[in-house]
């Protein structure tokens, strides 16, 4: 056979691939049939898992708005509380009751402070709860979560034990009306007029305008002192020798008279009393004069008082002392009591000196009166 004829032979055998053939993998066009096949599979698992979706949605939807409606109610219930508190504060206001209280504008103070923190919190426990319970519905595993959580409030529970100290005493500082805007306090570690008040630090006005920024954790003791009420005392110190019955006619005028003057007789919420004697010295004694007066306001009473008993005192010729142990007086020393008297020994011609003058020695007289 000859050569030509072979290699059509081998032609023929081995087919020279077409020029759209690919050495890559072959592309399979989907048809009408496997379209129709992933449509039936897909609608049997969604009819088999439709059920388990719904479920699942009817109970993150009703969780969702049970927690709405129970935010909604116990914020309503808590704003009501304080509206409630509010009108009873304005009610007594004016009052007797109402001035031994504090003022209705610190109690409104007070009651939107303690609202804003207890709605707050009920906000968080609510929601808090409610998305705890839908990552339930999802079937996610809440034990590493809530581990996670307990183990990092733990270790920021020990970095952070300063602010948590400050922000619980804040709270109870509130819950408890130890003190408010307006209020004068004595803190331990400071003092003066209290301009804000909040859950971690309170500000005080000191009194030469300083501000001071006390961390609520480190106040132990508080003295307020614009709560209830104040008491004025005045120390009155007169000579022992004065009338006391005069003395207390004069201070039972300024009382009176103090009593019913403008604004003195609001500041003061009681009569002015005369407490007694308070010591008697030898030369004096003290008279104690005392009234029960507004909040803040005993400073200024004292002073008034002090003001018009001295004034009152200097008409009647009522003489005030400088103090218990005020020093008596003493008459004048004349100044020529100190020079002694002149003596006689002072003239050398006088009798005295020529008799106190020495007398000489026999020696001396003999060798004098022997000529030479």
């Amino acid at each position: 056979m000859s050569l030509p004829v072979l290699s059509a032979l081998v032609a023929v055998a081995n087919p020279s691939p077409s020029p759209s053939t690919s050495t890559g993998p072959l592309t399979v066009t989907p048809t009408l049939q496997d379209a129709q096949e992933s449509a039936t599979h897909a609608a049997s698992w969604v009819e088999e898992n439709w059920s388990t979706w719904l479920a699942i949605g009817l109970r993150v939807l009703l969780i969702l708005v049970i927690a709405a409606a129970l935010r909604v109610f116990v914020r309503r219930s808590i704003t009501k509380l304080i509206d409630r508190m509010s009108r009873t504060a304005e009610a007594v206001d004016g009052t007797t009751l109402g001035g031994l209280l504090v003022n209705a504008e610190r109690r409104r103070q007070r009651s939107q402070a303690i609202g804003s923190v207890l709605r707050s919190v009920a906000s968080f426990l609510i929601m808090g709860t409610a998305a705890l319970m839908i990552l339930g519905t999802f079937q996610i595993n809440l034990a590493p979560l809530l581990a996670s959580a307990g183990v990092a409030g733990v270790a920021i529970g020990f970095g952070a034990r300063n602010l948590v100290t400050d922000f619980l005493s804040g709270v109870f500082m509130i819950l408890e009306d130890q003190y408010g805007v307006g209020d004068v306090i004595d803190a331990g570690v400071a003092s003066g007029e209290v301009i804000e008040v909040g859950l971690r630090v309170t500000k005080l006005r000191g009194d030469n305008g300083e501000i001071w920024y006390v961390r609520n954790g480190e106040v132990k003791r508080i003295g307020n002192l614009s709560q209830g009420w104040a008491t004025a005392g005045v120390d009155v110190t007169v000579r022992s020798s004065e009338d006391l019955d005069h003395v207390r006619s004069v201070i039972d005028d300024v009382a009176e008279a103090i009593s019913k003057e403008e604004p003195w007789n609001e500041r003061l919420w009681g009569p002015v009393e005369i407490l007694g004697l308070d010591s008697v010295l030898l030369d004096s004694m003290v008279v104690r004069v005392s009234a029960k007066t507004m909040p803040g306001k005993a400073s200024s009473v004292e002073r008034e008082l002090r003001w018009r008993i001295k004034r009152a005192f200097d008409a009647a010729d009522i003489r005030i002392m400088g103090g218990p142990t005020a020093p008596v007086e003493e008459e004048p020393v004349d100044p020529s009591a100190a020079v002694a008297a002149p003596s006689v020994l002072g003239n050398p011609a006088s009798p005295q000196s020529e008799a106190t003058a020495p007398i000489p020695s026999p020696a001396s007289s003999g060798s004098s009166g022997v000529p030479k």
